[in-house]
């Protein structure tokens, strides 16, 4: 059985469509998979025992996307079943270009609940737990994670000076090492967390690692405080103690997915969510709003942490 499939282009999304393969896998125990997407989304799914092939869609840089995904395409060979998990006209076309003796594309506005519900009705299945394979690294101390950044905009960052304040606590009152993550994009962010800290026990990893490494170094963790964002999806993959962050999107549809050692912090104003790129009120109060202490509170109510 060989099964293409297209990811989504963001790497949350495709941490998100992981129960759905799952359970494509347990109906086609010796599928043969063959991923298809975005450099970041290939990266985090192609450590996938039933992979055979990863390919990067490079179509937004050659000069006609179209021949281009029309040439993939009659490359790729035959195959089985034929997915999407993008609902763009561009995949549409993929799709047929592609010879297979089925061919599904997901429609965004067909389902509906949370974004893994969504993914795993297109396929006629009940979603179970996220699934990476990438094995966690072993700490020598136990450490908590921070992820200022947020790649789709910056209303869905919360600020420097607070997630700095939550590590200098978790450091002196609670004995955790601090790694700070975050992307190419993010350096400036994490940098900023870096100059407002009072400890010394912390490691700055923004833009130094791999999608692999990042994987691997956020599943090892002993707690996780983080945007709403593809990194703490991978979080939730690995059942680590959580604080999520949530301003202009929705947890309802986004929040990370069967961690019961997941907590979400949200104001929830009349305003939000809004899911815009940026506050459209210029007020930014659905994060400002929230403190550091309010963090800390959560951390100890639900004893995400232990001292």
């Amino acid at each position: 059985m060989n099964i293409f499939i297209e990811l989504p282009t963001w790497l949350g999304d495709t941490v998100m469509t992981t129960p759905a393969i799952e359970e494509l896998v347990k109906k086609y125990p010796k599928a043969k998979l063959t991923f298809f997407g975005s450099f970041v989304s290939t990266e985090a799914l192609k450590a996938h025992p039933n992979c055979i092939k990863s390919i990067i869609d490079e179509s937004k840089m050659s000069k006609s996307r179209v021949y281009y995904l029309y040439k993939t395409a009659k490359q790729l060979g035959q195959f089985d079943i034929a997915i999407s998990f993008r609902s763009s006209f561009m995949s549409m076309l993929f799709l047929k270009f592609i010879s297979a003796k089925e061919k599904l594309q997901y429609d965004k506005n067909a389902f509906k609940g949370h974004q893994i519900e969504k993914y795993a009705s297109f396929l006629g299945f009940k979603p179970q737990k996220l699934k990476l394979y990438q094995k966690p690294f072993i700490y020598k101390n136990k450490t908590v994670g921070l992820n200022p950044g947020a790649t789709y905009g910056s209303a869905k960052r919360w600020y420097p000076k607070e997630f700095a304040t939550v590590a200098d606590v978790l450091s002196d009152e609670y004995g955790y090492d601090i790694v700070i993550f975050g992307g190419p994009n993010e350096i400036e962010i994490a940098k900023e967390i870096e100059e407002n800290l009072h400890i010394n026990n912390f490691t700055n990893l923004a833009g130094k690692t791999s999608i692999k490494e990042l994987i691997e170094k956020i599943g090892g963790l002993s707690g996780f405080i983080t945007n709403d964002s593809g990194p703490m999806h991978i979080a939730a993959a690995y059942g680590v103690p959580t604080v999520a962050i949530f301003g202009p999107t929705d947890y309802k549809e986004t929040s990370q997915w069967m961690n019961e050692k997941g907590v979400i912090v949200s104001k929830k104003l009349d305003c939000s969510p809004c899911m815009k790129r940026s506050c459209p009120l210029k007020h930014h109060n659905c994060m400002k709003m929230i403190t550091a202490e309010d963090i800390i509170s959560e951390i100890r109510h639900h004893q995400l942490l232990g001292r």
